[in-house]
């Protein structure tokens, strides 16, 4: 059965106060489509245990739904422990958004080496809205990062500043991924915008997670 990692954060705060950790709509969006298409996945983090969500009260369907049976609140409260995943047994590798990335899993090395050896492997990466941010440490074998000369995309500048976040964030995603891309590509503030680029496919901001997800199914079962 195909098999996806998806790492989440552990940070649970955006700036100094505001509760935070991953954007529950960017998880469940992507995750249903996994199981529409019959793949499993675990949920990981770098710590373990609990990995905190927000925006599982959202006015959402797909949220709703994915989040009814608390079957995913409980995998989100006991993440696995990278350190201890076997990574050869997942084919594809996917970060969810949510602002909390900025804090840990942007400078991460050990969850870069797991994504980096799985894209290696011939495993689909992907990521959506802040979701990129674990992108910026995985360096391939070849010495490359793994955005290098591909087109990509992330959560704005434009959409932080209209969101009322670009003075809580610890870093602009936006610039920060155009210094390791190969090209950024953007849309207008939520529009939906899904790039794929060989194995590796990024989605702007949280109307791109189901294309996301779909898109890594495509390229799974090709």
């Amino acid at each position: 059965m195909t098999k996806i990692l998806v790492i989440v954060t552990n940070s649970a705060k955006l700036g100094d106060a505001e509760d935070n950790g991953t954007y529950a709509p960017e998880l469940t969006h992507a995750l249903r489509e996994f199981n529409d298409a019959g793949f499993s996945y675990d949920l990981a983090s770098i710590q373990g245990g609990e990995a905190p969500i927000y925006g599982t009260d959202m006015d959402d369907p797909v949220n709703t739904t994915m989040l009814a049976d608390g079957g995913l609140l409980s995998a989100m409260a006991n993440t696995k422990r990278l350190a201890d995943v076997n990574a050869d047994d997942y084919h594809g590798v996917f970060y969810p958004g949510g602002f909390g990335l900025l804090n840990d899993l942007a400078h991460d090395k050990a969850a870069a080496a797991i994504t980096a050896a799985r894209y290696d492997a011939g495993a689909v990466v992907g990521a959506v809205c802040h979701g990129p941010a674990g992108l910026l440490e995985v360096t391939l074998a070849n010495g490359s990062n793994i955005m290098s000369g591909k087109t990509v995309t992330c959560f704005t500048r434009r959409e932080e500043e209209e969101f009322g976040t670009i003075d809580q964030i610890p870093f602009v995603l936006q610039d920060a991924i155009s210094s390791k891309a190969g090209q950024f590509h953007e849309v207008d503030p939520w529009g939906e915008n899904i790039l794929v680029h060989e194995r590796l496919v990024t989605g702007q901001n949280p109307a791109s997670a189901g294309g996301v997800g779909q898109a890594m199914v495509k390229l799974l079962k090709s």
